[in-house]
């Protein structure tokens, strides 16, 4: 079983947009039964008195426009230990991956990837909670978790 994890700031935009956009991919593959696929925060802006907020309405809304379900999801913080829980960490930006490194108490972890390091243009997906543009984020969700999952299914990764 390949265990992945989406990572953003406060995993209630980007990375639960990304754990729901490769749920759907590897479910339409018949992969799902061999993938484990979560979401976290680098922050804790989103957990409050130990409930994480749920899914912004905005990024819900995108998601359901595009028909990929997003079930009952709450903010949680990435923890030092899910370096060692999971195979591969995607961060949505640069940002992201300082805070994950800062987390994991490592740099350079070859566990540790940008989304859109994926896909032949890089670059970061930014933030809709500033942007406002959750198509925008979507799309190049999409795009780098299309490029994850060959990389993965190809055997690159």
């Amino acid at each position: 079983m390949f265990k992945l994890v989406f990572v953003c700031h406060g995993n209630i935009c980007r990375s639960p947009m990304a754990e729901a956009i490769m749920k759907a991919l590897v479910k339409e593959k018949g992969l799902d039964k061999d993938f484990l696929i979560e979401s976290r925060a680098t922050s804790r802006e989103e957990i409050i008195g130990g409930m994480g907020n749920p899914v912004h309405p905005d990024a819900r809304a995108e998601l359901a426009r595009c028909g990929i379900p997003c079930p009952n999801h709450r903010a949680t913080q990435l923890l030092k230990t899910d370096l060692s829980k999971f195979d591969l960490i995607v961060g949505m930006d640069r940002v992201n991956l300082l805070n994950i490194a800062r987390i994991f108490g490592v740099e350079n972890s070859p566990k540790v990837r940008k989304l859109l390091d994926f896909t032949e243009s890089g670059g970061d997906v930014a933030d809709p909670w500033y942007t406002d543009r959750f198509d925008i984020a979507y799309q190049e969700i999409r795009r780098g978790c299309e490029a994850l999952l060959c990389a993965i299914t190809e055997g690159r990764i």
